[in-house]
């Protein structure tokens, strides 16, 4: 079976071997348990990026919330509006 580029960094993530509740948490201690994870993760910037790309609205990827995936694309002029 053929992988995909987004399969392949996927594979490489410290998070493959977790539960993915470690990066879906219900509180503010859970999300820093997560960034730690993230921090040394070597495709940090690439989950970020497709989490950015795929307008993923939930969790923690590459080590940002979903407040702080908003913001950066606020900042980069790419945010969605907010459903009336």
């Amino acid at each position: 079976m053929e992988r995909s580029i987004e399969d392949v960094w996927m594979a490489t993530g410290l998070c493959r071997n977790l539960p993915p509740s470690t990066f879906f948490p219900s509180d503010g201690s859970g999300v820093e348990v997560a960034r730690k994870i993230c921090f040394n993760c070597p495709v940090q910037t690439q989950c970020l990026e497709y989490a950015l790309t795929n307008r993923i609205d939930h969790g923690v990827w590459g080590g940002c919330s979903e407040r702080e995936r908003r913001r950066i694309l606020k900042r980069r002029g790419t945010a969605v509006p907010a459903s009336v």
